[in-house]
């Protein structure tokens, strides 16, 4: 695993041990790197269910303004900070320890919006569809904003309740973009 572009191009990330965690494919992370490219320069971005901190520290590297990493485990916390020290990305992210629900309720009741949400929660879960839904009653997708959803191909059924702007597979995985929810349609009918 390695920081494939930016100020940080080139560093090798640790990653986590076991099964436990599956980290998005350095072949996924540059195609969803290469599609968002553009929103990503001063960007607030959320690295939900972040793993090892891949993704959220790609788009530190490339020019974010913030990111904020949230995990429940504590070992991969530890593996987040460290990947941040060694990237030297530190001050522009903020780690954050909690279920992931909690946190977006955590940063709606702080009115923390973001640009950018990458969510990626453990397969054979309705986490996805769950983040979506708080995201939107919570408001946390500023306006323009974009989700991303890195999620199996064959497991589309939570798909139904959003809207999505595109979806990208690559063998067994699929990136779904969201571009706007239900309660951004609402609004621009008014």
């Amino acid at each position: 695993m390695r920081v494939i572009a930016g100020t940080a191009k080139g560093t090798r990330l640790k990653a986590p041990k076991g099964l436990a965690v599956r980290p998005t494919a350095d072949r996924v992370k540059e195609a969803l790197f290469s599609i968002i490219a553009g929103q990503i320069p001063g960007c607030r971005f959320v690295d939900l269910f972040a793993g090892s901190g891949a993704v959220g520290i790609e788009a530190l590297s490339r020019g974010a303004a913030r990111c904020f990493f949230v995990e429940k485990d504590s070992s991969n916390i530890k593996l987040i900070r460290e990947n941040l020290e060694l990237t030297s990305l530190a001050e522009k992210a903020e780690v954050i320890r909690n279920d992931a629900l909690r946190a977006l309720k955590n940063m709606a009741a702080e009115n923390n919006k973001a640009n950018l949400f990458f969510i990626d929660p453990p397969y054979k879960s309705d986490l996805a569809g769950r983040a979506i839904e708080v995201i939107a009653s919570e408001k946390l997708l500023a306006p323009g904003g974009l989700i991303v959803v890195e999620h199996a191909f064959k497991e589309q059924a939570w798909l139904e309740r959003f809207p999505q702007l595109r979806q990208k597979k690559y063998g067994d995985t699929a990136l779904t973009f969201i571009d706007r929810l239900e309660s951004d349609r609402q609004q621009s009918q008014k």
